[in-house]
């Protein structure tokens, strides 16, 4: 209890916490662990994030997100077997979610790609 009073008290900035090189380093350090949906969702927000068109309020919205994503304490915890990352996805769909008009198709192919080069082609189904 007393750990958690300590977190509650801790006001996060999202703007202090996010940084493009912290976001770059949790997701390589645990791309595998985390799998390919939440990579791609994560790479989906990123890349909204970095267009000029959208709008601040989406980026706040997504920077939320993505700081969620990249602080080292969560809800659930990352390196827990099966269920580390469903928090995380949680909170990347939700702002996916919130944001989606501004995902355009060519963003999605972005992520596919890069997820491509981490997790190699999907196969067909």
């Amino acid at each position: 209890m007393g750990e958690l009073q300590k977190l509650e008290a801790v006001p996060i900035q999202p703007t202090e916490r996010y940084s493009e090189a912290a976001f770059w380093r949790k997701l390589r350090r645990f791309a595998r662990m985390a799998g390919r949906e939440v990579v791609e969702k994560a790479l989906w927000l990123y890349y909204t994030l970095k267009r000029p068109e959208t709008p601040a309020w989406a980026k706040r919205t997504i920077v939320g997100a993505l700081v969620y994503f990249i602080l080292p304490f969560d809800l659930v915890a990352d390196l827990a077997p099966l269920v580390g990352f469903t928090d995380d996805l949680s909170v990347l769909l939700a702002a996916i979610a919130t944001v989606a008009a501004y995902i355009t198709p060519a963003i999605k192919e972005q992520a596919r790609r890069k997820a491509a080069e981490w997790f190699g082609e999907l196969s067909p189904t």
